[in-house]
């Protein structure tokens, strides 16, 4: 037996009915195996770069850097490797996500059975689910850290400011794939998320009703409330970051790169290749699927029991980690100001700060907190301080 799971008709599918039934072995052992093998991988192509010269021919990966960048900008302590770390993480959820569609049904009879089904009795389910979870929440955070980067060090000044745009805005479709994910699990741990989460909606002047039916699918969250999340989770809202992604990284390319000062005012001329660069983003990204894996196999994703109905919410109901301080928010005050108005105005403010605020000076690029843009920086700094305020609040119990 597993504890705290009941075998039905929709979770025997993944068992083999001519064979007594037991749980897969634990992927602990093999998610072991695989992280020393991407540690040794990792040394083996440290060491394989550094004593061979880079190929006369750049391939197509290659040839998705730029030529050459400036060494003192590329240095992990300038960028943080957020941005790269963004665009890893990104590829961990696409994979694991298609894993999961595989066994996941988008009915609120067999949803949360199908998600325990993944994690108690496909071979390596728990493991894929674990990474999916877990890369969404980092993503969240390196995307934050990201951007509070780009705004410290004056990264966004011209001609890279509606770049700042695109990136602000796919943070906000970020935080939306993370919320319909969520709510995918159809269990009680999310009851609170799908119900006062979509309630909001109906507290929008004029549109509110007929935004809520069409997000909801009718009256009250049911089967068709289910099936759009899931159809935005899976195609709109990923179609909309995918192009944004790939919108950003190709106006990065054509902006110029890492933003530094004009050539005339470097004090430090070395420059380091595409290879290099390439060699330097494998290794980072092996160190975070190493990271990544451990705390996958060390912590589990979160699974309630399903939602048997939506006429009463249990008393540990709460919004996800990221929409904390919204919750926070509303106890003082007009569901739609504190709940909608506020989080698009924050959203807003930091994708507008290169437009409405000074920007730093071409020769004070390159590096932290340059002084064109200081009114910038205590802006932003001050508005992650609160969102980060208010999510420590709202993750206290009553």
């Amino acid at each position: 037996e597993i504890p705290g799971f009941t075998l039905d008709k929709t979770s025997g599918a993944a068992v083999s009915v001519h064979h007594k039934v037991t749980p897969p072995a634990s992927p602990i052992p093999g998610g072991l195996l695989l992280t020393g093998i991407l540690i040794l991988a990792a040394v083996g192509l440290n060491a394989y770069s550094k004593l061979n010269p880079p190929p006369g021919k750049p391939n197509f990966i290659h040839h998705l850097h730029p030529p050459t960048i400036p060494a003192a900008q590329s240095r992990l302590a300038y960028t943080l490797g957020a941005g790269g770390m963004a665009v890893f993480l990104s590829l961990v959820l696409f994979v694991t996500g298609l894993f999961e569609m595989y066994y996941y049904v988008p009915t609120p009879e067999s949803a949360a059975v199908s998600v325990q089904t993944i994690a108690h009795l496909v071979p390596c389910g728990g493991l894929i689910r674990n990474l999916h979870f877990w890369a969404a929440q980092f993503l969240v955070i390196v995307m934050s850290v990201h951007l509070l980067r780009v705004v410290l060090t004056g990264a966004y000044a011209p001609p890279r400011r509606f770049n700042h745009v695109l990136g602000a805005a796919l943070l906000a479709f970020i935080l939306l794939l993370d919320f319909t994910g969520y709510v995918l699990r159809w269990d009680e741990g999310v009851h609170w998320a799908l119900v006062v989460g979509a309630n909001m909606l109906k507290t929008i002047p004029l549109i509110g009703d007929g935004l809520y039916r069409f997000v909801i699918g009718g009256n009250e969250p049911g089967g068709a409330a289910l099936i759009r999340f899931y159809a935005w989770h899976i195609f709109g809202l990923t179609s909309g970051a995918v192009i944004l992604t790939v919108w950003h990284i190709f106006r990065v390319r054509r902006d110029g790169g890492i933003a530094v000062p004009p050539p005339s005012e470097r004090k430090d001329e070395e420059r380091i290749t595409r290879f290099d660069l390439l060699r330097r983003e494998v290794l980072a990204m092996t160190a975070a699927a190493v990271f990544l894996l451990l705390f996958s196999l060390i912590f589990p994703a979160p699974l309630d029991q399903p939602i048997e109905t939506f006429n009463a919410m249990s008393g540990d109901s709460a919004a996800p980690w990221f929409f904390l301080w919204i919750q926070y928010l509303l106890k003082f005050g007009d569901p739609f100001v504190m709940g909608i108005l506020i989080p698009i105005l924050v959203v807003v403010t930091l994708g507008a700060l290169p437009y409405i605020l000074p920007n730093a000076k071409s020769g004070e690029l390159g590096g932290w907190f340059p002084r064109g843009n200081r009114i910038a920086q205590a802006a932003a700094v001050s508005i992650m301080f609160l969102i980060l305020l208010l999510t420590v609040l709202g993750a206290i119990p009553n």
